[in-house]
């Protein structure tokens, strides 16, 4: 088992809760709706969602879409529209997408829609059960898009106590996740990706070695912006001497002239995370979706 593997841990006790909880629920909602980060859109999810949700709807809310790739966000969007799943960008910071998102919820459910008009039951609300893994923006998307108006739906069928329903206006409404549906870390890949992004937390990996790592990504696709960013760079080298060759560029040298890799990889890491290299995505329609 690698050391990524061994310090992160996934939580099967909680998501067997989760999963009864899910369950339990699923008969009396219309359409799922699950937060990504747009930059993971792969590691960040729970792989079990899928069979846990069967044929009910399903949409997918690339968040934090103002950090990604936008070429490489779209090429999720096609994605997902041939597996007959729709996909929005959205930013639940700046409220970038979240307008489309009731009338993808209704293009989704038009069938549903129908059925409630032949029945008289026009007016009838939609309900959408919002789920993601943690640190995606789920309850972002929830607060943004229930606004001042979020107010929980009592003495509904099927709502046990302690679900957190919210009405988005007459024909919407939310259901917060019951419960914590936690990733799953089924390889070392998706526990560094989502370190790099700072969904779990980096101390618990070796800051130097996810620095590295970080770097044989950058390199591999987005070697101009590390170039913008940093000046000339020889790539013909390890990830570890790249390192070196950057914090010099920044002045972190020490004693013997060496560089202080440990502060030159605190400070990728922090740049990465607040876009100062760009807009970058780590993981790309087909490859292993």
């Amino acid at each position: 088992m690698s050391d990524t593997q061994q310090s992160i841990q996934w939580f099967p006790g909680h998501m067997a809760k989760t999963r009864r909880k899910i369950k339990e629920i699923l008969p009396f909602i219309d359409a799922v709706a699950e937060v990504v980060d747009a930059r993971i859109p792969m590691s960040s999810r729970n792989p079990e969602l899928k069979s846990l949700i069967g044929d009910k709807p399903h949409i997918i809310l690339l968040n934090k879409c103002d950090m990604a790739d936008k070429a490489v966000t779209d090429g999720w969007i096609k994605y997902y529209k041939s597996q007959s799943i729709a996909a929005i960008p959205i930013d639940c910071k700046s409220g970038k997408g979240l307008n489309a998102f009731k009338d993808t919820v209704k293009t989704v459910l038009a069938d549903r829609l129908e059925t409630y008009a032949k029945k008289g039951m026009v007016g009838k609300p939609l309900r959408v059960m919002v789920v993601g893994i943690p640190n995606v923006g789920k309850s972002s998307f929830i607060n943004r898009i229930a606004g001042n108006t979020k107010a929980k739906v009592e003495n509904r069928p099927g709502v046990t106590r302690g679900n957190q329903w919210f009405t988005i206006d007459k024909q919407l409404e939310l259901l917060d996740t019951p419960g914590v549906l936690w990733p799953k870390f089924e390889d070392q890949t998706v526990g560094e990706r989502l370190a790099f992004t700072g969904a779990v937390k980096d101390r618990i990996l070796d800051t130097e070695l996810l620095a590295m790592r970080l770097l044989e990504n950058l390199s591999a696709d987005y070697r101009e912006l590390l170039i913008k960013r940093y000046g000339e760079l020889d790539f013909d080298c390890d990830s570890y001497d790249l390192l070196s060759q950057i914090g010099k560029k920044r002045g972190m040298v020490i004693r013997g002239g060496e560089t202080d890799t440990e502060r030159a990889a605190n400070m990728l890491l922090e740049e990465y995370r607040n876009c100062k290299i760009g807009f970058i995505s780590l993981e790309r329609a087909g490859e292993n979706a």
